[in-house]
C-alpha cells in the first residue's frame, strides 16, 4: 500500500503501529496506517484481515 520511499512495516509484523497514517480520526478515536491497520486510541488494532489485536497499553 506505501507509495513512499521507505515502505512501512506490514500490518502483521510486530513494529506495524510505525505505518504512516493515511487518515486520522481523534475525535472518533482511530487512524487508518498505510499498511491498512486501524489503530485505536485505546491502543487496540484491527487488521485489514479483520483479526483483532487487543488493546497493549504499557504498565
Amino acid at each position: 500500500m506505501c507509495r513512499h520511499p521507505e515502505p512501512c512495516p506490514a500490518a502483521d509484523s510486530t513494529d506495524r503501529e510505525a505505518a504512516a497514517v493515511l487518515v486520522a480520526h481523534p475525535e472518533q478515536g482511530w487512524s487508518l496506517l498505510c499498511n491498512g491497520l486501524l489503530a485505536f486510541e485505546d491502543t487496540g488494532d484491527l487488521l485489514p484481515d479483520g483479526r483483532v489485536i487487543a488493546p497493549h497499553r504499557p504498565v
